[in-house]
């Protein structure tokens, strides 16, 4: 049986899907019942939560192979090293780790977390795959949009600097896959969507799909820090924000390489296709309406 944690995520809730389309056996791990409710219909559910260690050997029973991801939070480390030590103690065969592009050369932010993390799975014995994304399609509608729609404009501090990104449903296609151990145990894979784009030429494709002009303005790291704590966003948050920013204008996120395809079997999905699967959350209000 495969365990999906994070099941309410971003890339969790794709991976769940990606499971329960398989016909694999399967649960969903989710924090909240109603998180749950919300499962794929055949999904058996369990509530459980990374930090109450008394609680994860029940929700590990029958398992066989667990695919791992936490929120990006301090206690990132912790949390996904009591599962780790959990899945041993249960005898699971197998765990796919969601860790993050950078986590094998960069010392700071998300990746020096996701690390830490590595390092403990690595260290069990037990049979692996460690999967290490670089941005998501995603994040552009979660972070860019709501400034869209109100302003028609979308600020970082990116300069020129290129971002290969990837959706999370190529993400959850390999993780499936992954989950069923085979050639895929031992190997840590480095995914790169299929196109470099620096923030102007994503501005340029966010308009042609949304049909209206968007621009992107870049800005002052201070005064994207600034910003971002006026938000209410936490210190920490800002800091692992701006030191992740560090990494990919250093010139680490545009690479492009036939990894992800050759895992796919096929072409992933590319900017200009989820554009249009989701211009309307780029429109305003009175526009989408």
């Amino acid at each position: 049986m495969i365990l999906v944690t994070g099941a309410s995520g971003t890339v969790g809730k794709a991976v769940l899907n990606e499971v329960a389309r398989s016909g694999a056996k399967h649960k969903a791990m989710y924090r909240s019942a109603d998180e749950a409710v919300k499962a794929p219909t055949g999904t058996q559910t369990v509530i459980t939560d990374f930090a109450k260690k008394e609680t994860l050997a029940a929700t590990l029973r029958d398992v066989d192979s667990v695919y791992l991801v936490c929120s990006p939070i301090p206690d990132l480390v912790q949390l996904e090293s009591n599962m780790i030590e959990a899945c041993l103690a249960a005898g699971v065969k197998h765990i796919v780790l969601n860790s993050a592009l950078g986590a094998g050369d960069y010392a700071k932010s998300f990746p020096s977390w996701h690390r830490k993390v590595e390092d403990k799975l690595k260290s069990t014995g037990l049979p692996f795959t460690i999967l290490r994304p670089n941005s998501f399609h995603q994040n552009v509608v979660t972070y860019f949009a709501p400034s869209i729609r109100a302003q028609g404009v979308f600020y970082s501090s990116m300069g020129n600097a290129k971002t290969s990104y990837l959706d999370v449903r190529d993400i959850a296609a390999v993780a499936a896959k992954a989950l069923a151990g085979g050639e895929h145990s031992g190997k840590t894979y480095e995914l790169n969507g299929p196109e470099p784009l620096t923030y102007a030429a994503l501005a340029e494709k966010i308009s042609k799909h949304a049909g209206r002009p968007v621009q992107y303005a870049d800005i002052p790291a201070e005064a994207r820090r600034n910003a971002m704590l006026d938000q209410g966003m936490p210190a920490w948050q800002v800091d692992a924000l701006l030191d992740l920013q560090d990494y990919y204008t250093s010139g680490n996120g545009g690479t492009v390489d036939q990894l992800l395809p050759t895992l796919l079997g096929r072409q992933p999905i590319t900017m200009d296709r989820f554009l249009a699967e989701f211009a309307g959350e780029f429109r305003s209000q009175a526009a989408s309406a």
